[in-house]
């Protein structure tokens, strides 16, 4: 088993006023050869947008871009005809493919939205761009992990062209869950959204980051009421 660890206070940083962002792996003006990413895991931001504020439209292509709130409204609109508000709660994701533009802003005047934006290479480029968001009130469960992310369209959570699966956890303290890798190969990067964790016996808090491969396998035990995102990817590129 190999691992690396990325304490939250070793994360890149931007602040723009109106958007405050660590980045784990690099992205903009923050650039760490030893951090370009995770497998095809390729950036996973932690962004805080003030009130009113936002991403002005902007282009992307041939990524497969999850966003994840965890506080506020974000409002989306696209160039493929999707006008959206995503919440606390809600996942969405866009397939950028051939090529799409679009904008992200905070919906509310007197508040701050926070949320993850996550790229991952997908494995068809090309591809007609997609977009999906789904509300996980309704599969969310206590102290075990369930799926939100998938790369088949029959599964549950949203669907993303890559051999990977994302899943959260709501953990209270003293609950252990063993994570079982879904495809030979592939690795996992678990992100501490709250309280405190050991994984395989590290201990890790609140915005720090694990990479696990060349497991089958591993043991996430809640030392703290903590929230975990895990997201398994392929390491090859």
């Amino acid at each position: 088993m190999n691992t690396v660890i990325h304490k939250a206070e070793t994360r890149g940083k931007a602040n723009h006023g109106w958007l405050n962002s660590h980045h784990t792996f690099s992205f903009a003006n923050y650039h760490n050869p030893e951090r370009m990413s995770f497998g095809v895991l390729r950036v996973l931001n932690d962004d805080i947008v003030q009130a009113g504020m936002g991403f002005g439209t902007h282009p992307h292509d041939n990524m497969e871009i999850v966003s994840i709130p965890l506080e506020g409204d974000l409002e989306h609109k696209d160039s493929i005809g999707n006008t959206t508000v995503i919440k606390e709660g809600d996942v969405q994701i866009m397939s950028a493919g051939t090529g799409v533009t679009h904008s992200e802003y905070n919906k509310n005047k007197d508040k701050q939205v926070k949320f993850l934006q996550i790229w991952v290479f997908p494995n068809k480029r090309n591809i007609t761009p997609e977009y999906d968001q789904i509300s996980l009130k309704d599969i969310e469960k206590k102290n075990e992990f369930y799926q939100i992310v998938s790369p088949n369209n029959d599964e549950q959570g949203v669907q993303i062209n890559q051999d990977a699966w994302f899943h959260l956890g709501r953990l209270t303290k003293g609950t252990v869950d063993v994570y079982k890798i879904k495809k030979e190969g592939n690795g996992v990067y678990a992100f501490i959204l709250e309280g405190e964790v050991e994984i395989n016996n590290e201990k890790l808090s609140k915005r720090d980051g694990m990479g696990i491969w060349n497991t089958d396998s591993i043991n996430v035990k809640a030392t703290e009421n903590a929230r975990i995102l895990l997201m398994e990817v392929p390491m090859s590129v």
